[in-house]
């Protein structure tokens, strides 16, 4: 018996390696090697490096996520404007991240500050880059009202730091944007080790104009990024997801697939805005919505119906003709002009002031109907597709100090459009839109809806040579806007020409162009109606108002949501 018994285990044994050798043999490739060609990734001895540390994008500082889903965009509960421009459609949306509250006024402050610092207004070359980026605090002025307090202390005293920045335009706060996402990459190097500690901060040594961070520049041309100060531009490698000094090695600059450097902050498209300030996450059981929302809250009225609270306005809105907050001590919002953020409670997705307080640009050039029937995943018109310029030595042009580009707005502002240290950008050509389906030309803002092959005059079966010059496509263009130019001559002195021609001619015209932006949500100057974030209006992106702020947003990369979770609320 006890040697059957050893002759058994021997027999388990010998099964038990073959099996066991047989199933490596199987997985060879898979565990712990390349499913493409089975070689060993992250070798300390060479061969391909991937991070496989990386766990999920970190959630940028002031702000909050927002799970994408479905929904009708564009559906109003109440209509009084009768407007046509509210066709409810149905839009889904990706996951993104959203500013917690508006851009404060100490958040455009510390905007300032750097751009003072960086590129000093008395030097003549930079002199248009710091004054560019101020507000126009003369918003507040009113012909028969007293509002010189504001136009002097809104921006700057301390007593409105926490207040929503106001007199921005859109191009200044798309530019805001686009810096804040410069300063924050070079803070989350600085924190992996990819940048000297504490460079950011050290101006006029190794920060200057000649010498600041560039996400983009970084990612493209490293070593040229802070003017190609190498003791600021640290070396690291990625090995198996650890950085390690390695003053020889291939790829020592943090790239996309370390996993560190975020996605840009920008404006939130319209489609964005609206869904997540209707937030019908709050309103949901098991996979079914129930009902529609009027306000960013729950609940057909303004006022808060919890017993705590209950009688409280939920947002900062004109109540009406001359009642801009209620009776002083009774039936108060809290304000009369704008209010501190987070003044007010959250809606469900946790976003602040996503009604009232001040409306807020988004990125989408106005047009009356939202073309659904061309797109309904992502949905934003105003792509502008742009390329880095690749200089004569086969490199990406960095932007230098003779080489900024500054614009003169049909009000007379100039601004910087790019600084020095970042990259050239030029339009896409025929090079990247040849034999594409789903894009033709660099710019797409008029595209379907104000182009000449929109309108009624459009002869569909001849070219364009037979369609005429310019003058006739100007002439039979979609929407008659007036188009105000400004020459300026040699020594700066502008010559201010203000459009009448549609004026004078007694036509109808309209204030629809390609500069022209959607602003959504109600302000402290409006009345419970456009709290609706359904409604929607457009101003020129080059003009500002003591009523319209903004909040930044970004894209999520990886999956919708990182938790697969049950039923209620969704987490990230």
């Amino acid at each position: 018996m006890k040697i059957k018994r050893i002759m058994t285990l021997k027999l388990l044994l010998a099964l038990t390696v073959t099996l066991g050798l047989t199933s490596c043999s199987k997985n060879t490739g898979t565990k712990g090697g390349s499913k493409a060609t089975g070689w060993k990734i992250n070798d300390k001895n060479g061969g391909f490096q991937y991070n496989s540390n990386f766990k999920k994008q970190e959630t940028p500082p002031g702000m909050v996520p927002v799970e994408g889903g479905t929904f009708t965009m564009g559906k109003v509960q109440d209509d009084p404007m009768h407007d046509w421009n509210n066709s409810p459609n149905q839009q889904h949306v990706q996951s993104f991240f959203m500013d917690e509250t508006e851009v404060t006024n100490i958040m455009y402050t510390e905007y300032l500050f750097w751009l003072k610092t960086v590129f000093p207004p008395e030097d003549e070359n930079y002199k248009n880059i710091y004054t560019g980026a101020i507000p126009d605090t003369l918003v507040w002025r009113n012909r028969l009202g007293y509002n010189e307090t504001m136009t002097n202390n809104y921006l700057r005293h301390p007593a409105y730091s926490e207040y929503p920045v106001v007199g921005v335009n859109w191009i200044q706060a798309v530019e805001f944007s686009k810096w804040r996402t410069d300063r924050v990459n070079e803070n989350i190097l600085e924190r992996n080790g990819y940048l000297k500690k504490d460079a950011k901060i050290n101006f006029g040594e190794e920060v200057t104009a000649e010498s600041t961070f560039s996400t983009e520049t970084y990612l493209a041309a490293p070593t040229k990024s802070f003017g190609g100060n190498e003791e600021v531009l640290l070396k690291k490698e990625l090995n198996g997801g650890r950085k390690q000094v390695a003053d020889d090695a291939k790829n020592v600059y943090a790239q996309r697939n370390s996993g560190i450097i975020l996605p840009e902050y920008r404006l939130p498209t319209e489609a964005e805005w609206e869904y997540a300030a209707i937030a019908l996450v709050g309103n949901r059981e098991y996979n079914i919505y129930k009902g529609q929302k009027k306000y960013p809250w729950n609940g057909q009225y303004t006022r808060s119906g919890k017993r705590q609270y209950r009688g409280d306005q939920l947002a900062n809105f004109k109540q009406g003709k001359g009642d801009y907050g209620g009776v002083a001590g009774w039936s108060d919002d809290g304000a009369d002009i704008t209010n501190k953020v987070k003044s007010y409670p959250p809606n469900d997705f946790g976003l602040y002031d996503m009604a009232g307080n001040v409306a807020e640009w988004v990125a989408d050039v106005y047009r009356p109907m939202v073309d659904d029937e061309a797109n309904d995943f992502n949905y934003f018109r105003g792509n502008v597709y742009m390329k880095n310029k690749i200089g004569e030595d086969g490199i990406s042009e960095i932007v230098m100090t003779d080489n900024v580009t500054y614009d003169t707005l049909s009000n007379g502002k100039v601004m910087a459009r790019n600084f020095p240290g970042q990259l050239a950008q030029v339009p896409v050509d025929e090079n990247e839109t040849y034999l594409r389906t789903q894009f033709s030309t660099s710019d797409n803002r008029n595209y379907r809806d104000g182009d000449r092959a929109s309108t009624r005059y459009f002869n569909f079966g001849s070219s364009d040579e037979e369609e005429g010059d310019g003058e006739k496509d100007e002439k039979y263009r979609m929407y008659e806007s007036p188009k105000h130019t400004i020459d300026v001559d040699s020594l700066g002195a502008m010559d201010k020409k203000y459009d009448r021609t549609n004026m004078e001619a007694g036509k109808r015209t309209t204030l629809v162009d390609d500069n022209v932006r959607v602003y959504k949500g109600g302000s402290w100057r409006d009345r419970a109606y456009w709290l609706d974030p359904a409604s929607r209006r457009y101003f020129p992106q080059d003009m500002a108002t003591d009523y319209i702020g903004f909040r930044c947003a970004m894209s999520k990369v990886g999956p919708k949501s990182n938790k697969k979770t049950p039923r209620g609320n969704p987490k990230f």
